[in-house]
């Protein structure tokens, strides 16, 4: 199959993503200060939504730049990770109503993880379709950033409990950790 319509139907669902994210962000009240500091936490849950949705399309971009052909089980893995990714609006709305108390922000945490298996099990049904020796299965190896980003996704969902701040620094810590887009599979589209 070809893979430019998976490429343009991820796309526009990111966008999509974006667009909502951006609506549920409230002008403040007044033109003082105090307006602005109170709409910041939620401002800031969306630049870390927005960095962190983008991360996850930049990375796709790559994988499927490096990506010769796809099949059915790629279409149904490319969902999955889609459906997670569209959780994330909610996942703010929700912080953005409470807080950040311990639910909200560990049900972050639970979409997050879910949208970095749903990413591990794209590149598994890639290199499936393409083969153990293709370029993407070569450049990702044994993928132990993606593995890591996981394991700190899951240790943020019980410390949400104990401070949700814990596990807020957590998911800014994955973000910063794969704000550079993979070298692994940057290097592999270019030959």
């Amino acid at each position: 199959m070809e893979k430019g319509r998976l490429e343009a139907f991820t796309d526009g669902v990111v966008a999509v993503i974006i667009t909502i994210m951006v609506l549920e962000v409230k002008v403040p009240q007044g033109g003082g200060l105090a307006g602005i500091q109170e709409q910041m936490p939620l401002f800031l849950a969306y630049v870390l939504c927005y960095v962190t949705i983008g991360i996850f399309w930049n990375n796709h971009h790559h994988m499927l730049h490096a990506t010769e052909r796809i099949d059915g089980r790629v279409l149904w893995a490319n969902l999955n990770l889609l459906f997670w990714l569209t959780l994330i609006p909610f996942v703010i709305r929700w912080m953005d109503e409470n807080g950040l108390t311990p639910l909200p922000v560990a049900t972050y945490g639970v979409v997050l993880s879910m949208a970095a298996i749903g990413y591990s099990l794209l590149e598994r049904a890639i290199i499936a379709c393409n083969g153990r020796t293709s370029g993407l299965a070569m450049a990702i190896g044994h993928d132990f950033k993606g593995w890591a980003s996981v394991g700190l996704y899951f240790v943020s969902i019980p410390l949400a409990f104990v401070s949700p701040w814990i596990s807020v620094a957590l998911y800014v810590a994955v973000a910063l950790i794969w704000l550079v887009p993979d070298r692994r599979i940057e290097s592999t589209a270019r030959t």
